[in-house]
């Protein structure tokens, strides 16, 4: 086990996702005409600009926009200020639009109701059938694949063995053990495992309200490796680019996380929502690090949770007070090295079927990943001096190997190097400073004197 992180590793036998078909009329979108219509004219309130740059905003092909805009025209909410050089041949695609003065005032409504302005929405119930059609040809990995997305970690087979089953039954998991064994690591190889692309949709609808879902921090865009074609706006596009083509998400909160995280973030200001962090790792992993540590009590997680592990829907909340269900269709990954049974009781414990223990390495392979290490950093191994490490500064205090010990070492040797103006090596004299920086000395610990109980100052005496 190691806490490295490699490039990702590209499966040639891993399925891709279904690709959401276009819309050919407004109707197929799925939304309202007026809503095409607000998106349109709000997309203007900020300057002119041609009907294709509009279209391409909105991620709807122009096609199916043109009979939008000449309404919009009639109403004189929507004027031509000339015609792009670029769009000639595009027909009324090329004009350049503004919003007269009746189109600013009415844009302004707008904006009060709804600041949102970009892709438009996908109906929740296309996001919920198209995420099922997804899910259906995700495919399984076997140990090749398996191994292929560990192949840049020290793993014991025997939890390989483990953790293929889990990823592919797309239940619930739970890693535990102590500290510094890679848990979290091991939680994105599982992402990488799943491998593939899935699609996304920029934004989704639910009764007119507008919650955004792609988000660049969460999710690793794949859009740049679009044809030309893919990308047209001007004719009926090959597929509904309101959907954006994303790497398998594997999203991961720590400490941080909060309940309040866990449902529809609503802005009073820009007065639209934003999906839950859950939500966002729908088809691909959602790693809870450090299970147990966060601002509130592991039981009010499992709590919100019981349920959705189980019967693999969720429940969100809008603004208006109205519930609403989406799939929960992430893999739950619990990492911790505190005692699970001290953080869950029998009924959640059993809705988390895999409980994969993350031990500390042998020297062997704690040999192997300082061996690895090294040469990433370009610096000469010898096993040797993970013997001197062993015999002087492990057996003597009885410390455990931990996995991400090598990396530290070595990140202390080179930093310590760099400081002297020489070149990292490794050698005793070198282990011994890192060593001397990296662990407590316990017998400074012990030795230090007890410190004093705090006096009471004078406005505590009464």
């Amino acid at each position: 086990m190691q806490t490295a992180t490699a490039a990702v590793i590209p499966f040639e036998a891993v399925p891709h996702a279904p690709v959401p078909r276009a819309p050919a009329t407004l109707e197929e979108t799925g939304i309202s005409y007026d809503q095409i219509g607000q998106l349109f004219v709000k997309t203007l309130y900020t300057g002119e600009a041609t009907g294709v740059s509009v279209a391409d905003r909105l991620r709807l092909p122009y096609a199916i926009l043109s009979l939008l805009v000449e309404d919009l025209r009639v109403q004189r909410l929507v004027e031509v200020r000339g015609t792009s050089g670029s769009g000639s041949g595009s027909g009324t695609a090329g004009y350049r639009y503004a919003l007269t003065d009746f189109g600013r005032d009415r844009a302004r409504q707008y904006m009060d109701a709804n600041h949102y302005i970009g892709p438009a929405p996908v109906p929740l119930e296309s996001y919920v059938r198209d995420l099922k059609a997804m899910a259906s040809v995700r495919g399984y990995v076997d140990r090749d694949r398996l191994r292929k997305g560990f192949s840049h970690l020290v793993i014991a087979d025997s939890v390989l063995e483990q953790v293929g089953p889990a990823v592919n039954a797309g239940r619930a998991v739970f890693l535990y053990g102590p500290p510094g064994n890679g848990k979290t690591v091991i939680a994105e190889g599982m992402g990488r495992a799943l491998g593939g692309d899935m699609y996304v949709p920029y934004a989704i609808d639910v009764d007119g309200q507008t919650v955004t879902m792609f988000d660049p921090v969460n999710h690793e865009s794949l859009e740049a490796t679009e044809s030309p074609d893919e990308a047209c706006v001007v004719a009926t596009a090959s597929r509904d680019r309101r959907w954006v083509r994303i790497r398998r998400p594997v999203v991961m909160v720590g400490g941080e996380l909060t309940l309040d995280m866990l449902d529809l973030s609503f802005n009073p200001i820009s007065k639209f929502h934003e999906a839950p962090i859950q939500m966002k790792a729908n088809g691909g992993v959602f790693l809870v690090d450090d299970f147990g540590r966060q601002r509130m009590r592991p039981q009010d997680l499992l709590n919100r949770w019981i349920v959705p592990l189980e019967s693999r829907v969720d429940y969100l909340t809008l603004n208006t007070g109205k519930k609403i269900e989406v799939p929960f269709h992430a893999l739950i990954v619990f990492a911790t090295n505190l005692d699970p049974v001290s953080l869950a009781d029998e009924a959640f414990l059993r809705r988390i079927p895999y409980k994969i223990p993350i031990v500390d390495p042998t020297i062997e392979q704690f040999t192997h990943i300082f061996e690895r290490d090294c040469r990433r950093r370009n610096i000469g191994f010898h096993q040797v001096m993970v013997a001197y490490l062993q015999r002087r500064h492990y057996a003597p205090f009885g410390r455990p190997l931990r996995a991400c010990q090598p990396r530290d070492l070595l990140d202390l040797i080179t930093a310590l190097c760099r400081y002297r103006g020489e070149e990292p090596a490794v050698t005793r004299e070198l282990l011994d400073a890192a060593c001397q920086s990296y662990f407590v000395n316990e017998e400074i610990v012990r030795s230090a004197p007890p410190v004093p109980p705090a006096s009471p100052s004078r406005l505590d005496i009464h």
